[in-house]
């Protein structure tokens, strides 16, 4: 018989979406303060996959990926996932939101990202919060599942995800 165990930490990412880099650099601030410092963060990239957040956002929307130093229990991410809800509203005008952020967590085996959606893959966390595997690494790269976001799909995308892999791998070993 297996004996539970908890899981080693995992490494936290978000993505967030906005047509202002400047909304998005002030939230990262205030994430900063919540969640520690950020040790990765992307270019600016032209979000261009969907236009899902169109009639809410606006149009010539953005996405920066970012990672956080701190590594964090898997467990945490229901509560990540709530607070960044709340911060969305708080940068929301007349009812829309500015901004999206997306927070997930990426282990040796996998990206998984927080969702308040539910689907056949989305396990349930707690909390109206499931969890969306989005990425499973295998074979010496991120592979995409049938259900992965275009975005996250891209070959630009997994690339930088697996750099953050990397940085965790190497912490997990500092760590001991």
């Amino acid at each position: 018989m297996g004996k539970p165990r908890d899981p080693k930490p995992a490494k936290l990412i978000s993505s967030l979406i906005s047509s202002s880099d400047d909304l998005i650099h002030f939230a990262l601030e205030i994430m900063g303060e919540r969640l520690g410092e950020i040790d990765f963060k992307s270019p600016p990239l032209p979000f261009h996959w969907t236009t899902y957040y169109d009639r809410e956002m606006g149009k010539g929307l953005m996405r920066r990926l970012v990672s956080f130093r701190e590594l964090v229990p898997r467990e945490e991410l229901v509560r990540i996932k709530l607070w960044t809800n709340r911060l969305e509203e708080l940068f929301s005008q007349n009812g829309k939101r500015r901004l999206n952020v997306d927070p997930g967590y990426i282990t040796q085996h996998h990206l998984i990202l927080a969702t308040t959606k539910e689907a056949p893959h989305r396990p349930y966390l707690g909390e109206g919060i499931y969890a969306d595997l989005t990425l499973i690494y295998r074979y010496g790269k991120f592979e995409p599942l049938r259900w992965t976001y275009p975005d996250y799909a891209s070959e630009e995308m997994r690339e930088m995800l697996e750099g953050i892999r990397r940085t965790y791998l190497g912490q997990l070993r500092r760590r001991g």
